[in-house]
């Protein structure tokens, strides 16, 4: 009987396919990311100061865009503290203009009135002392006020406004029938005092009036910082104050604010409630804050170019460095690399550098986020979104900035690159 040996694969031994050695050499030539990041690394160390200066544009595009972003976050932030802290139901009530385009008066009764609408926990108003100016001393020019205004105020109107004293005291009864004064902020500032106390003095609608205190910045009230304040009795007296009320504030309860609102032009002046204006400090926060992020979208752009600058200096980079190391890419594909594998490792170069330039751009942004926010008294806010993104972006552009130089790195022949003197 003839027995037929096993069938067996042309040019094997034991039958198995003839390109299973081609399927190993091809397994032994990959390389691991741990070495592929290792050889990408080296390229890099080898031109530190070009590395720098290519990172560092990179570094200055999302530094920019951090620093906008968070500095953007922290004024949000800090509006946000100063709303929960002094409210958003603070409401203002001010004459407007008559039918004849004049200026309108309230009643001298408004404060009082608005006091009884249901849902105002309090009111309080200040008056303008017409032709009352206020100087330092008396050898001052007439014409050089520094646009301090003379308002007479009712001995509440700290606790409806939300203001606080930073130095002596507010007017009680005794001290708003004599002549005694409450300095805004800014108004004290241009007048040079620092602080109250009985020894200081300014001249103010041609009496002196002593200094018993100076207020803080009022965030809803910021006509108050440039303001003199004095006693409605004192006002009357001394000064020549008509007794209407030019500015009434309002504290509403927070779930009532839009019916009080609603309410306050025909309480004020219940015979013209068209000369009456009702407006909400916050609004124009917040208003305020709508022009700021517009700002901030500006300032965004302006870092995405720098972004996309830095982007074209790692590519530079990359293209020189394949010109210059067309021996080094000869010599590996000669020993055997990949164009895949070539591709990969000024791919991997290009990455790196711009993670490098990242990484330090985040760090810069943040910092100067923090130094801004710390000389402004804000909270320092950076979002998470903000840190990620930046990285995320110049990986994106290192990829991108990378690409043509790794092709043209890879496509390079062994013969090509040596013979290249």
């Amino acid at each position: 009987m003839i027995r037929r040996a096993p069938f067996r694969a042309k040019g094997t031994a034991d039958g198995r396919p003839a390109g299973g050695r081609r399927e190993k050499t091809r397994r032994s030539n990959r390389l691991a990311p741990r070495d592929v990041l290792r050889v990408g690394a080296a390229g890099l160390r080898a031109r530190p100061l070009r590395v720098f200066l290519s990172a560092l544009g990179i570094a200055i595009g999302i530094a920019a865009m951090t620093s906008v972003v968070g500095i953007s976050s922290s004024s949000r932030a800090d509006l946000q503290a100063t709303l929960d802290r002094l409210g958003t139901n603070l409401l203002t009530v001010g004459p407007g203009s008559d039918f004849f385009g004049k200026a309108a008066t309230l009643p001298e009764q408004a404060i009082g009135m608005i006091g009884r609408v249901p849902g105002v926990r309090s009111a309080s108003g200040t008056g303008k002392v017409e032709d009352a100016k206020v100087y330092r001393n008396d050898r001052i020019p007439e014409g050089e006020s520094g646009g301090i205004g003379v308002h007479a105020a009712r001995l509440d109107l700290p606790g409806t406004v939300g203001a606080t004293v930073a130095s002596g005291t507010w007017l009680n009864r005794a001290t708003a029938r004599q002549p005694a004064v409450v300095l805004g902020s800014l108004a004290a500032d241009r007048l040079g005092i620092g602080a109250a106390g009985p020894d200081v003095q300014v001249l103010l609608g041609g009496r002196w009036f002593t200094v018993i205190g100076i207020l803080d910045p009022v965030a809803l009230a910021a006509e108050l910082d440039t303001a003199a304040l004095v006693g409605w009795e004192v006002a009357e007296d001394r000064l020549g104050f008509d007794g209407h009320p030019t500015t009434i504030y309002t504290r509403a309860d927070e779930d009532r604010v839009e019916q009080v609102r609603d309410l306050l032009a025909a309480t004020a002046n219940p015979e013209a409630p068209n000369e009456v204006q009702v407006s909400r400090p916050s609004d124009a926060l917040a208003a305020k804050n709508a022009t700021d992020e517009a700002f901030t979208g500006l300032l965004f752009g302006l870092g995405g170019v720098a972004l996309l600058v830095g982007g074209v200096g790692v590519a530079n980079t990359m293209v020189i460095s394949v010109l210059e190391r067309r021996a080094e890419i000869g010599l590996r594909r000669s020993l055997g690399a990949t164009r895949g594998q070539i591709r990969g490792q000024f791919l991997t170069e290009s990455q790196l550098l711009a993670a490098l330039g990242g990484a330090g751009g985040v760090a810069l942004g943040i910092a100067v986020t923090a130094i801004y926010a710390l000389t402004q008294g804000w909270p320092t806010v950076v979002p998470a979104w903000a840190m990620a993104g930046g990285v995320a972006a110049t990986l994106v552009i290192g990829g991108v900035a990378g690409l043509y130089p790794a092709i043209r790195a890879a496509r390079l022949s062994p013969t090509e690159a040596l013979a290249t003197p």
